[in-house]
């Protein structure tokens, strides 16, 4: 279920997620991922919010975000995916969509829930394949949990909160793999 636009206040934590409409890709090179994540940094500017995690795949994203202030964080992905999808047909001299249907989001309400979602964000890129480690997708902001690379992308608030070292948020994530097709698991993170 959508968000309704009340629930869009300060403070509160969404998963934002969407996929490529067809076959197509969102990011067909490396400098497209770089372009996406060079205007999320400026778009920050205008509409404050944390991001918590974050993971950027060929055909589909996922953020776990925290909206701080009064500009709703919806708007934000708006402002941001227009340009995206601007600047990819005009690079790639296509026409019409690129998403498969309007931003998906969900409020994250449990607080429980935020590491969860943290570690199927951050396992995306193994589960599909891409990488056999986490950390070698660079396209996530799990090389920032770890401490192997210093991004801006990265409110580091929960890691902190939540594991008393790096390596407990390793080793959390290393058997995560086994309970991402549990359907309540799933609940949790998408729409039934």
């Amino acid at each position: 279920m959508r968000c309704k636009q009340e629930l869009f206040q300060v403070n509160n934590y969404f998963h934002f997620y969407n996929r490529a409409i067809g076959s197509e890709k969102l990011f067909k090179h490396n400098d497209d991922y770089i372009t996406l994540l060079t205007k999320l940094k400026k778009v920050l500017k205008e509409y404050p919010a944390s991001v918590f995690a974050y993971c950027l795949m060929p055909n589909h994203f996922h953020f776990l975000m925290r909206q701080d202030s009064d500009k709703p964080i919806n708007k934000f992905f708006n402002n941001l995916f227009s340009f995206y999808v601007q600047n990819f047909n005009k690079k790639y001299n296509r026409k019409g969509q690129l998403f498969q249907g309007k931003l998906q989001h969900k409020l994250i309400s449990k607080e429980k829930y935020l590491i969860h979602l943290c570690r199927y964000i951050h396992y995306n890129p193994v589960k599909a394949n891409l990488v056999d480690k986490i950390e070698d997708w660079k396209f996530s902001n799990y090389p920032e949990w770890i401490n192997i690379r210093k991004g801006s992308l990265f409110n580091k608030e929960l890691r902190d909160e939540y594991f008393l070292s790096i390596s407990e948020y390793k080793d959390s994530i290393k058997d995560y793999g086994k309970y991402l097709d549990e359907k309540e698991f799933q609940n949790l993170l998408f729409d039934s």
